[in-house]
């Protein structure tokens, strides 16, 4: 039934990005109803009935109504199989295990660190040196940025410098712990073209959100960058015509505002 998938929230969202690349992938006809979860008395009605809590999602399919995006990864596969892309949840039971085993590291190794390196790039100024390089005086890199910075940090709230001295730390530590996981991912595709096999699935196309922001950011691009067999792999997923329609939705509509 035409206009029956419907997709409530922000496609900013990493969460509501890959429900809409796989909707793209299945070749899925859906009405994306744009609501900002921030953005408090100003959210819609239709959707508070849905999400009294504001949460950043909610999928509904006739009468079926899901808000966690795994569940609606395999939702949309499992129902729309006969159309789009056939290799997204996999042909057999050998192939699906092996998706569902990297889902399940995507969600519980992956997405964390991930999450947690990009909330703490929001809050870091683009300029701080993170990753340790040293300029030629042997100070680190960007050394002059960083002692202006440290110069101003003399001047702030003392809060918000508690605040970046917090955020530089989880920066630090998240991205220690990724990189633990992409040397992971970098050995598993030596073997294969793709983290389930020699096709793109849905064990792929659940990292692409975070993965973007990672790799869009000279900050933490050199964590995929750095290692061939990721960066060639992120390589040929970013470039897909589902996560380009995604992309062409975040950005926003040439007569919004800021706000």
């Amino acid at each position: 039934m035409p206009g029956a998938v419907k997709v409530f929230g922000s496609p900013t969202s990493s969460e509501v990005a890959r429900v809409l690349a796989c909707l793209f992938e299945k070749d899925v006809e859906f009405q994306l109803i744009r609501v900002d979860s921030f953005r408090g008395p100003n959210r819609m009605p239709q959707y508070l009935k849905l999400q009294p809590h504001g949460e950043a999602l909610t999928f509904e399919d006739g009468n079926v109504t899901l808000v966690e995006s795994r569940k609606i990864l395999r939702h949309i596969a499992d129902k729309y199989k006969a159309q789009g892309n056939p290799d997204l949840i996999g042909m057999g039971a050998l192939e699906r295990s092996s998706i569902e085993q990297w889902l399940q590291t995507e969600a519980q190794s992956f997405d964390v660190p991930s999450a947690d390196m990009i909330y703490s790039l929001g809050f870091l100024p683009p300029t701080m040196p993170l990753d340790g390089k040293k300029d030629g005086a042997g100070n680190g890199a960007g050394g002059r940025d960083a002692r202006q910075q440290k110069q101003q940090g003399m001047m702030m709230n003392p809060t918000h410098v508690q605040k970046l001295e917090e955020m530089k730390q989880l920066f630090e530590k998240s991205s220690k712990d990724l990189g633990k996981v992409l040397d992971i991912y970098d050995q598993r595709l030596e073997e294969a073209e793709y983290l389930a096999g020699d096709k793109f699935t849905l064990a792929d196309l659940s990292h692409m959100p975070n993965a973007d922001r990672l790799a869009s950011d000279p900050r933490s691009a050199r964590l995929i960058q750095s290692r061939r067999n990721v960066s060639r792999w992120w390589a040929d997923i970013s470039g897909r015509e589902s996560w380009v329609y995604v992309k062409s939705l975040q950005r926003p509509p040439a007569s919004e505002a800021p706000f």
